[in-house]
């Protein structure tokens, strides 16, 4: 037998050999049953019931210098997002769907809204003022955050309100124009009772990315967190301590 027809056969062998490991891995695959989904894959979608609790308090200091906690706001309906005073993300966002919510809910007395400094080294009192009054916020009703240690802060808000991980970034081109932090855009929304009942990422759903794989998208979730908080609102239970 020729010695390229001896090649050509044993190579043959090999991807036939392949062939059936592959169809046998996939049979028993197909076996399996579905690993359930953690429920931050519905993130964007509203909720009904308990999305989780959130279990530990933080502690901090707004725009007008003022120690607050987060569980000041128990009894009342709040959203929360992530963000620091030079990211450009953040501005826009800010800017647009967060202030778009805060002027239309903040007329009611037990709405909220919250924004977490990721940066608290860089974002310090004087820049959280003029963050917020070139937003318009008030501290009665609009809270700018820093919470102090970055590390701590960071890791509150990626086990406690279960954020996506916070990335330091570290190629210049990337920092000049994304800012120092890429972390999660979506906007958490918090019931009465201190339940983290769904997540929005209208950011992202804005995108033209998003826009071209899924057309109306950003309007139906603007459309499901407004209905969703005028609904936690008109609740009156007395908050569970």
């Amino acid at each position: 037998m020729k010695r390229t027809t001896t090649i050509t056969l044993f190579y043959s062998g090999i991807a036939l050999l392949c062939f059936v490991i592959l169809g046998i891995a996939f049979s028993l695959r197909s076996r399996l049953p579905e690993p359930e989904m953690p429920a931050i894959v519905n993130a964007g979608r509203s909720q009904t019931g308990e999305w989780f609790k959130i279990g530990k308090d933080l502690e901090a200091v707004n725009q007008n210098g003022e120690k607050v906690k987060l569980s000041d706001l128990r009894g009342k309906v709040w959203i929360v997002a992530e963000f620091f005073a030079v990211c450009p993300h953040c501005a826009v966002r800010n800017g647009r769907e967060l202030r778009e919510i805060y002027d239309k809910f903040r007329s009611h007395p037990d709405f909220h809204a919250v924004c977490i400094t990721v940066d608290p080294d860089q974002d310090d009192g004087e820049k959280l003022a003029d963050y917020a009054k070139a937003l318009g916020a008030e501290a009665s009703d609009w809270w700018f955050l820093n919470a102090g240690d970055m590390k701590a802060t960071h890791t509150y808000l990626e086990n406690e309100l279960k954020f996506f991980g916070i990335r330091e970034r570290t190629d210049p081109a990337d920092i000049e124009a994304n800012g120092r932090f890429a972390h999660d855009l979506g906007i958490l929304l918090v019931d009465r009772e201190w339940n983290v009942i769904g997540k929005w990422p209208l950011a992202d759903a804005r995108s033209e990315e998003a826009r071209q794989r899924e057309p109306g998208l950003y309007e139906r979730l603007k459309k499901e967190l407004y209905e969703r908080i005028e609904t936690e609102l008109e609740k009156n239970e007395t908050p569970g301590i």
